[in-house]
C-alpha cells in the first residue's frame, strides 16, 4: 500500500507540475538533498554541449575529405544571394548530428545553437551565426537529383578504394539488403510478405574482410537479374580500373545468386563466387545419398551431432552450365538441416568453402546492425524516393566516419572492435565547456573524464597528420 501511495503521489506532483509549468518557469529546481545539504539545479553552466567527442569524428573527416567530396558531388540550384548554409556545411550538419544520435531533421531546431556542432561545420561556437533550421534541412534532403546521388555514391566508393595504401590481395564483396519500414504513403512503397510490412529493402555491399562499406543502395524490392548484373558489373569494372591483380570474391545469400551474375563472373579474370542456393527437388535428390549417410552414422553415434559436406555438379534450367554444388548435412537431435552452395572455386574442398568462407558473410549482418540500428539507417521519413536515397548515403558517410576511426585511430585500443553504439556513447558523448577566447578557442573536457587516455591518443596522432 505504501508503494502504490508513493505512486500516487508522484503522479499527483508530476500533473501539477505540468499544468503550472508556463506560469512558473522560473521557479528554482531542487534535487534530493544529500547529507542535509539541499542540492540546487539551473542552466547557468555556460556554453555546454554534450558531444564534445565529435571533434574527434571531424580530425577524420579533415582528413579523408569525405563530406567535402560529398558536397562537390551535389549540384547547388539556390540563388547565392539568397543561401545562408552552403551545401558542404548542410552535409557535415547532418552527417554529424546522424553520427551522434540525432537522425531525425526535427533535431536540427534544438542543436542550431550547440556550440559544438557549430564547430563542426567552421562555425564559431559562440559569436557565429545558428546552424540550419529543421525546414532549411527538410529541402534540402529533396535537391539531390538521380545525378547527384549517382556522383555522392561513387564518392563513397571512392573513399573505399582510397582506404587502401596498396592493392590488396583480395578483396571480397558482401552483397546483402535488409528490410526499412514505411509508416506513410512513400513514394515506391510495397507491401513486403516476408516482413508483413510496408517497406523498402536498401542494399549493403561492404568489403568481407575489413568491413569497409562500399556502397548502399535504397531499392523498393529485392532486384532481379539482370539489374543486379549491372551493379556487380559496374563495381568490378570499377575495381579493375584501380586494382587489376586483386583477386574478387562475391559472395551472398540464395537471393543473390543470379544466372546473369554467375555467367558474368564466370568470365570475368581473377573472380570468384560462394553464394546461397535455395533448394528445390533436383538439389534434394543429389543429396539423399549424403542424408542417408549422415542418418545412419547419427543413429550408430550416441546422440551427437554429425555434420557432411558433399560436392556434385548440377545446372538449374536457366544457367547456361554445369556448375560445383556443395551440400552441407547436419543431423542433430532436432532433426536434419540440408544447405547448399553454389561456387566457381572447383579446387577448394567442401568443408572449408563452406565453413571458412560462405559463412564468414554472417558478420556482414554485424555491419549492417551498425549502419541500420546504431546509426538509425532505415528512418525513411521522406516522401520522395530520391530524398530517402539521399537521407540513406548520409547515414552511409556516417558510417564510413566511424569505421575509419575505429580501424585507423583506435587500432591496438579496447575500441578496435566496438561498436558504433559503444563508441558514441563512451567516445562520444562528453560534456564539454566551450569558451570562445580572442585567439583562440578552448574545449574543457571533465577532468574525471574516463576515456582521456584514448581521446589523447587521437588528438596527439591526427594533429601529427594535419598538415602545416
Amino acid at each position: 500500500m505504501n508503494s502504490l501511495s508513493n505512486q500516487e503521489r508522484l503522479f499527483s506532483a508530476a500533473n501539477q507540475a505540468q499544468q503550472t509549468f508556463f506560469s512558473t518557469s522560473e521557479e528554482p529546481l531542487e534535487a534530493t538533498s544529500v547529507r542535509g545539504k539541499t542540492v540546487h539545479i539551473d542552466f547557468s553552466g555556460g556554453t555546454l554541449s554534450s558531444d564534445g567527442g565529435l571533434l574527434q569524428l571531424k580530425e577524420v573527416d579533415e582528413q579523408i575529405g569525405l563530406t567535402g567530396a560529398l558536397a562537390e558531388a551535389i549540384t547547388d540550384p539556390r540563388d547565392p544571394r539568397y543561401t545562408a548554409h552552403s551545401m558542404r556545411d548542410l552535409i557535415r550538419q547532418t552527417v554529424y548530428q546522424i553520427a551522434a544520435g540525432y537522425e531525425d531533421g526535427n533535431d536540427s531546431n534544438s542543436l542550431r545553437d550547440d556550440p559544438i556542432m557549430k564547430m563542426m561545420v567552421g562555425q564559431l561556437p559562440e559569436s557565429g551565426g545558428a546552424l540550419a533550421s529543421q525546414p532549411t534541412i527538410s529541402r534540402f534532403q529533396n535537391t539531390p537529383s538521380r545525378s547527384d546521388l549517382y556522383r555522392m555514391a561513387k564518392c563513397l566508393t571512392d573513399q573505399f578504394v582510397a582506404s587502401y595504401a596498396e592493392p590488396p590481395e583480395i578483396i571480397v564483396l558482401d552483397f546483402d539488403d535488409t528490410d526499412s519500414p514505411l509508416h506513410g504513403s512513400q513514394q515506391l512503397r510495397l507491401f513486403n510478405t516476408y516482413y508483413d510490412a510496408y517497406c523498402y529493402m536498401p542494399l549493403h555491399v561492404y568489403e568481407g574482410l575489413s568491413g569497409r562499406l562500399i556502397t548502399t543502395i535504397l531499392k523498393p524490392k529485392q532486384l532481379n537479374g539482370l539489374q543486379l548484373l549491372s551493379i556487380v558489373k559496374r563495381l568490378i569494372d570499377y575495381v579493375r580500373q584501380h586494382w587489376p591483380q586483386t583477386q574478387i570474391l562475391y559472395r551472398g545469400d540464395g537471393h543473390f545468386t543470379k544466372p546473369e551474375v554467375m555467367a558474368f563472373l564466370d568470365e570475368a579474370p581473377s573472380t570468384m563466387y560462394v553464394s546461397g542456393l535455395i533448394s528445390n527437388v533436383v538439389l534434394q535428390r543429389l543429396a539423399a545419398p549424403v542424408i542417408k549417410e549422415a542418418v545412419r552414422r547419427f543413429e550408430r553415434g550416441d546422440g551427437r551431432k554429425v555434420l557432411r559436406f558433399h560436392s556434385v555438379r548440377y545446372k538449374a534450367r536457366s544457367w547456361n552450365r554445369y556448375r560445383r554444388v556443395i551440400i552441407k548435412v547436419e543431423i542433430t537431435a532436432k532433426g536434419t538441416n540440408t544447405r547448399f552452395v553454389v561456387t566457381n572455386m572447383e579446387q577448394t574442398p567442401a568443408r572449408r568453402l563452406y565453413q571458412d568462407i560462405y559463412c564468414k558473410r554472417g558478420q556482414a549482418e554485424n555491419y549492417i546492425k551498425d549502419h541500420k540500428r546504431y546509426l538509425r539507417s532505415d528512418k525513411a521519413s521522406c516522401h520522395r524516393f530520391h530524398a530517402n536515397q539521399f537521407r540513406l548515403l548520409l547515414h552511409s558517410a556516417a558510417y564510413v566516419l566511424f569505421d575509419t576511426w575505429r580501424r585507423e585511430l583506435l587500432h591496438g585500443t579496447e575500441y578496435a572492435t566496438a561498436t558504433i553504439e559503444t563508441l558514441r556513447t563512451r567516445l562520444i558523448k562528453l560534456a564539454a565547456r566551450v569558451r570562445e577566447l580572442k585567439t583562440r578557442i578552448r574545449i574543457e573536457l571533465p577532468s574525471s573524464c574516463p576515456v582521456e587516455p584514448a581521446l589523447r591518443r587521437n588528438f596527439l596522432v591526427t594533429a601529427r597528420l594535419r598538415p602545416g
